[in-house]
């Protein structure tokens, strides 16, 4: 295995961690986000008022994408031991 294959290889596992990661941490980020304006709008200092919304918005996201995300690890795995065949 040369260095360029591994350099690859890290490569397309970061772009696969963003792939399955990005769309949940987004949904996090923006829930979060509302959550902040309302309570800014509303004056209510209360710390633990995001994590239910947040909880409910996470788990509906990977429900919607629980097929995409099982394509795209599978795929993933395929091709490594795809690699590690040809080794």
């Amino acid at each position: 295995m040369t260095e360029i294959m591994v350099v690859s290889l890290v490569k397309e596992a970061f772009y696969y961690t963003m792939l399955v990661a990005g769309p949940i941490l987004l949904v996090s980020l923006i829930v979060g986000l509302i959550i902040s304006i309302f309570q800014a709008a509303t004056s209510i200092s209360e710390q633990t008022l995001t994590f239910v919304p947040k909880l409910v918005a996470i788990f509906v996201v990977i429900l919607l994408l629980l097929p995409f995300i099982i394509t795209q690890l599978k795929d993933f795995t395929i091709r490594i031991f795809n690699l590690i065949q040809t080794m």
